[in-house]
């Protein structure tokens, strides 16, 4: 081989490990941005919920058993429409200690995960126990 060759093959070699070099910070950088992003959004999902619909929204029942875990109740609320993530409102419950009552609920669209979580947290059957007194 000639001092030439030698010479362009080492130059081709350097481009070639520059661009992957690069290659691989972009991809890094990509990566980040994506993290970070969605990360910001979980926790502000967690923190400053919003509804999924503006007022009035529609009403919506459903019905949570007795020994139902918070998993099974964020999957229910999702599959009805009245979250965006069932994640967040786990991690929420968890945060806000929160549990979710059994009993049959009429909550609404235009409500927070956070007002949902609060009322299945209300000890209903005193609330009943209340009304049916009047």
């Amino acid at each position: 081989m000639s001092r030439t060759t030698n010479e362009i093959n080492k130059v081709t070699g350097a481009v070639i490990a520059i661009s992957i070099r690069l290659i691989l910070l972009a991809l890094i950088v990509l990566l980040l941005y994506e993290g970070v992003t969605k990360g910001y959004e979980f926790g502000h999902e967690i923190f400053y919920a919003s509804a999924m619909e503006e007022k009035p929204g529609r009403d919506i029942d459903i019905k949570v058993e007795k020994g139902d875990s918070i998993a099974s109740v964020a999957k229910l609320l999702k599959e009805k429409g009245l979250i965006t993530n069932s994640y967040s409102l786990m991690i929420q419950a968890e945060f806000f200690n929160y549990k979710a009552n059994s009993g049959s609920y009429t909550l609404n669209t235009s409500m927070t995960s956070r007002d949902i979580l609060q009322m299945m947290n209300e000890n209903t059957e005193k609330k009943e126990g209340k009304d049916d007194s009047k």
